[in-house]
């Protein structure tokens, strides 16, 4: 061979494209974020639903104001609310679009898997956050419930703790089952259960066994350290402990929701 003539070897990575470059996790994040709030937006009847029921159970409510206070009847409302994102929303929208094997396309894109859920979730913190202002809203213009600045600030991060339990609930829900018609079966089963108990028997409706019960319950244990929240100055030692129990109900759900959790129904 010539010595002027380039070997083949030589010449084959110049032949060849150049590689491509990853786009950053920042902007896969964006994107899929982007794209988790347009469909949100989509099925908005749906997401008002869910935030229009403990709104109307705000105002039926009026009349116990005076009885039990204007902070537990909005932290039984937002509870309700939360049961509802956690439950009803959340756990039903990853089922269905797993069942589309809409995760097992996205995966398929250069996109860490935790980016996947984590806009999920941050799409329910934006629920969670519109829930909490519109109860607070609603108990200042109609029911006339005002709070101290702190109280605000403290319900409304407080709520924030109490919504992550739901939605790892709904996580581990959605995990443990494939079917999504069984997932939204399930899902509604433990909220009307959440409700019914855990709402009747806040109200001392269902004997001291299980009035005691629902006090550790999640729905128990969240109620009372958004209540607790609400205001401030009536936080005490039972309501950290209730804060401690929501933490531990949090993370079992989640170490359960993550551990049972497949991309695909197949």
């Amino acid at each position: 061979m010539s010595s002027t003539t380039p070997s083949l070897y030589a010449t084959a990575p110049a032949l060849l494209p150049p590689p491509r470059t990853l786009p950053p996790t920042s902007a896969v994040y964006t994107a899929l974020l982007r794209a988790d709030l347009t469909t949100q937006w989509r099925n908005r009847r749906a997401s008002l639903m869910v935030i229009l029921l403990p709104a109307i159970i705000l105002i039926s409510w009026k009349g116990l104001i005076e009885r039990v206070g204007g902070p537990f009847v909005l932290a039984n409302c937002i509870t309700i609310g939360l049961n509802a994102i956690g439950l009803m929303g959340y756990s039903n929208s990853i089922a269905r679009d797993r069942e589309k094997e809409i995760f097992q396309r996205l995966r398929v894109a250069p996109a860490p898997n935790w980016t996947i859920m984590a806009s999920r979730l941050t799409v329910q913190l934006v629920m969670i956050s519109l829930l909490t202002i519109v109860i607070f809203l609603v108990g200042y213009q109609y029911d006339h419930i005002s709070l101290t600045a702190a109280g605000y600030v403290a319900g409304f991060l407080v709520a924030i703790v109490g919504g992550a339990v739901y939605l790892a609930l709904g996580q581990a829900i959605v995990g443990r089952i494939k079917n999504p018609e069984t997932v939204n079966a399930t899902s509604r089963l433990i909220y009307i259960a959440f409700i019914m108990i855990g709402m009747f028997g806040e109200l001392g409706m269902l004997g001291d066994i299980i009035d005691n019960a629902v006090k550790y319950s999640p729905y128990g244990s969240v109620k009372s350290i958004v209540s607790g929240a609400l205001t401030p100055g009536a936080w005490t030692a039972q309501t950290t402990i209730a804060l401690l129990i929501t933490l531990g109900y949090t993370a079992v759900f989640a170490f359960l929701g993550i551990r049972w959790f497949k991309w695909s129904n197949k």
